[in-house]
């Protein structure tokens, strides 16, 4: 039987108090996995993913961490570390997005994305990777974009950073891969979060955008659920490397 259950997994879901984050961390939950959650604010902001995980019968841990400051990143991989020894997935789903014409893109809108979306993942990735190796087995998942194979517009920070995530997990999968590790990424399409909000509120830019996704709408979160807990389960023991997309046919256009 093929498996995609993660029971008595324990897995890291970054930015889960909300949005695409918080329905995989209910996914994974509702598949048997504890929860350890992580954002700028995750104690203060995340009682609704907690309430989602425990009514799914399983254990939520919340840490917080600033994404754009070193000394915070490393205080909570020095703590989940101390505090778990065994962390089985990692989702490095935390993001964030700053829209500015290239020619009047700043410097403080470049620094702070590749922080958060790259540098930072970068970090965790490395780090929490250390003890999987140690442990012998590990799920990684990163959440990459249309914008990993696409330049977008007013968006060259995040558009840079997308880029390299999808290098990234190539360069983690081919070393790790024979520790029993798998590292893979998710591409979504253009779903409806905050991020998003702009481009939604943008009649032109909505319909525009509309017109080419085949399925003639926009994405819901709970659309990409089911991609993050296949990679992250065994069923997915053989795919490394790779990026699926998850966009209601859009690059397929």
């Amino acid at each position: 039987m093929i498996n995609f259950r993660v029971d008595n997994k324990l897995a890291i879901v970054t930015g889960c108090n909300k949005g695409i984050g918080l329905d995989i961390a209910i996914a994974l939950a509702e598949n048997g996995a504890d929860i350890i959650g992580v954002s700028s604010k995750m104690k203060e902001s995340g009682q609704d993913v907690e309430k989602a995980v425990n009514a799914a019968g399983k254990k939520f841990y919340a840490y917080n961490a600033d994404f754009t400051n070193r000394d915070s990143i490393y205080q909570f991989l020095k703590d989940v570390q101390q505090d778990h020894h065994k962390i089985d997935i990692l989702i490095n789903n935390a993001g964030h997005i700053m829209r500015a014409p290239a020619a009047e893109h700043p410097d403080e809108y470049w620094d702070t994305i590749i922080d958060i979306n790259l540098n930072a993942q970068f970090i965790i990735t490395r780090e929490i990777g250390k003890q999987m190796i140690k442990n012998g087995y590990g799920k990684i998942v990163f959440t990459a974009s249309l914008l990993s194979f696409q330049g977008g517009i007013n968006v060259p920070g995040y558009a840079a950073s997308k880029g390299a995530v999808s290098s990234l997990l190539k360069a983690f999968a081919n070393e790790w891969a024979k520790y029993n590790i798998t590292v893979n990424g998710i591409a979504p399409g253009y779903i409806a979060t905050d991020n998003t909000a702009m481009l939604r509120a943008d009649s032109d830019r909505n319909a525009s955008i509309l017109a080419r996704i085949p399925s003639g709408r926009w994405g819901d979160p709970k659309d990409l659920a089911g991609g993050f807990v296949f990679l992250s389960s065994p069923a997915s023991d053989y795919i490394n490397g790779t990026i699926l997309t998850i966009d209601g046919g859009w690059m397929g256009r």
